[in-house]
């Protein structure tokens, strides 16, 4: 008896759960995306872990904005509707939200699902790309069965500079945008398996270094002039690198050129990041998409309200 009463409280809290976001993505009248991934999506390190939580869906009740509520500015700014969802979960891959977080996955049938899994691709055996194409393959299967037509984006990370720097790092000895590379081969090879589409934020960090943007080794200091795309662990992405990733990430699933979000895009300004800062990662963004002949040209300038100003919570 105790076992039946258990099996219906879950099934009435995953039905609340999914009437709440039928109701407000209704209200909304927009797309729906799901974010899945640990601290790297949800933000840890920086100010963005709980920027504009109230802007977006956590499913996991845990006040994370992270890139999913940058990405909901973005969308705003730019005219679209979306309806936001997040559910994270720090240090996991994404076979843990499969094993784990299966009801909040499937509480609702998405348009969009982003999905990013642990930052050395294994995080008992780095390197080994076996678990994330297994996982994203059906993690993929899992969503298109709650509704076929949803579009599946992996999202594939960057190069972390205690993992390449310090000897005992599992990519010691390498250039730092080597990681990066291995990282995104290792995502193509799960994108093909789940029928999905790369988000290359590692490039996109890789070209930051590349065009002496941001500085490539944090262990030494930061260049005059440079930033850092790392936050002090040199493991997470400071405030530079996740608004990097969320560029990305608006401009792969929309298909709009990041840089017609302005030198004024206005969650830049509320995190501290300069007009000529927004408006060279913006270049960046824009640049990567490009290169893979993923994005189109047309920066020009999304209307909105004023500059420096973001929609209301």
């Amino acid at each position: 008896m105790k076992f039946a009463a258990e099996i219906v409280s879950a099934s009435v809290v995953s039905l609340a759960l999914a009437t709440a976001l039928a109701g407000h993505a209704q209200a909304a009248g927009g797309r729906t995306i799901l974010f899945i991934g640990n601290s790297f999506t949800l933000g840890a390190g920086s100010a963005v872990s709980h920027y504009r939580s109230r802007t977006v869906t956590d499913l996991n009740h845990e006040g994370v904005g992270g890139v999913p509520a940058l990405f909901k500015v973005f969308t705003e700014e730019a005219g679209l509707l979306f309806d936001v969802a997040v559910e994270t979960c720090g240090g996991v891959g994404i076979d843990y939200h499969l094993q784990n977080k299966r009801a909040e996955i499937t509480s609702h049938r998405w348009d969009i699902v982003v999905a990013q899994s642990y930052s050395t691709l294994d995080k008992e055996r780095p390197r080994d790309p076996s678990r994330l194409i297994a996982a994203s393959e059906q993690l993929a299967s899992v969503v298109r069965a709650r509704h076929r037509p949803v579009q599946v984006f992996l999202t594939s990370t960057w190069s972390r500079p205690d993992q390449v720097y310090p000897a005992t790092g599992a990519w010691a000895g390498t250039p730092i945008t080597m990681m990066a590379r291995d990282i995104r081969m290792a995502y193509d090879e799960a994108a093909a398996a789940a029928r999905a589409k790369v988000i290359p934020v590692g490039d996109a960090f890789n070209r930051a270094i590349r065009v002496g943007f941001a500085d490539p080794n944090p262990y030494d200091g930061i260049d005059a002039g440079k930033i850092d795309l790392w936050t002090t662990d040199n493991y997470h992405a400071s405030t530079f690198g996740y608004y990097l990733e969320a560029l990305m990430v608006f401009g792969r699933v929309t298909s709009r050129d990041p840089r017609s979000l302005g030198a004024g895009e206005c969650s830049g300004a509320e995190l501290g990041l300069s007009r000529a800062q927004v408006s060279r990662l913006e270049q960046i963004a824009f640049d990567e998409l490009e290169a893979t002949a993923h994005i189109i040209a047309n920066p020009m300038t999304t209307a909105r309200r004023a500059p420096h100003r973001c929609p209301a919570h």
